[in-house]
């Protein structure tokens, strides 16, 4: 059945505003007004949005008490209720054609982390997680960014070697004690890291415990260094709460 069958059948709707829409994918120009997406100023470690300009690589409270243990992190937009539509749609409900649209956000905020040397690489799943989720968004996330910036993709440097709870609602400290020793380097991947520039995928960052987890199994196996890209990093108190 052509595109055009399907469309006039079941035609595109806006994933955050419902609206209709020219194509699959496609935001109209309220569900574009709804997002927020994450500009300058922000902490030069975790990417938080600060409410003035502090300066340039000045890190927030947290990242200077508590130092992640990957290198920098930036997010495209707030996880908010309106990014959460788009997100919750394609990491449980097959909604992913929304991929190039969130490759082209994670090209645009991670252009001063991506080079040619950089390899990117999802944020694992454990096996049993995957089989009942039937993909690993960031999986999916990660070979659209190497598609749409030409950089080198990597799907299997990282294992998920120990089942955990959902962080969902654990407090900082016990989602970093939830997921501590969660991952490994594959056998494999050891040759592959040594020396170079990783960089994570994955689609929602709240605390970083997760991301900070892979980024010691990678350092260890002798990453030079770790960044992350991530769709949406949740920010406690909206744009600019610092």
């Amino acid at each position: 059945m052509s595109r055009h069958v399907l469309d006039a059948l079941m035609p595109p709707h806006c994933p955050v505003s419902g609206e209709l829409v020219a194509g699959p994918s496609l935001l109209s120009g309220a569900g574009w007004i709804a997002l927020h997406f994450i500009e300058e100023p922000f902490c030069g470690r975790c990417g938080i949005p600060f409410a003035a300009d502090y300066g340039d690589d000045v890190e927030c409270p947290s990242c200077i008490a508590s130092p992640p243990a990957f290198d920098r992190v930036r997010a495209a937009v707030v996880y908010d209720d309106a990014s959460h539509k788009l997100i919750v749609g394609f990491k449980h409900s097959d909604r992913t054609e929304l991929a190039p649209v969130f490759a082209q956000w994670l090209a645009r905020a991670g252009a001063s982390l991506l080079t040619v040397q950089s390899i990117i690489t999802p944020t694992p799943l454990h096996p049993s997680r995957l089989l009942s989720r039937r993909y690993n968004q960031s999986a999916i996330l990660a070979q659209a960014l190497s598609k749409r910036t030409g950089a080198s993709v990597a799907l299997d440097l990282l294992e998920r070697v120990r089942a955990t709870p959902p962080q969902k609602n654990l407090s900082a400290d016990a989602r970093q004690r939830n997921v501590a020793g969660a991952f490994a380097v594959s056998e494999s991947a050891s040759a592959q890291i040594k020396g170079r520039h990783i960089v994570l995928i994955d689609d929602v960052l709240t605390t970083g415990a997760t991301l900070s987890a892979c980024a010691r199994a990678l350092k260890k196996a002798g990453a030079a260094r770790v960044d992350g890209l991530i769709v949406a990093k949740v920010v406690k108190g909206g744009i600019g709460a610092i």
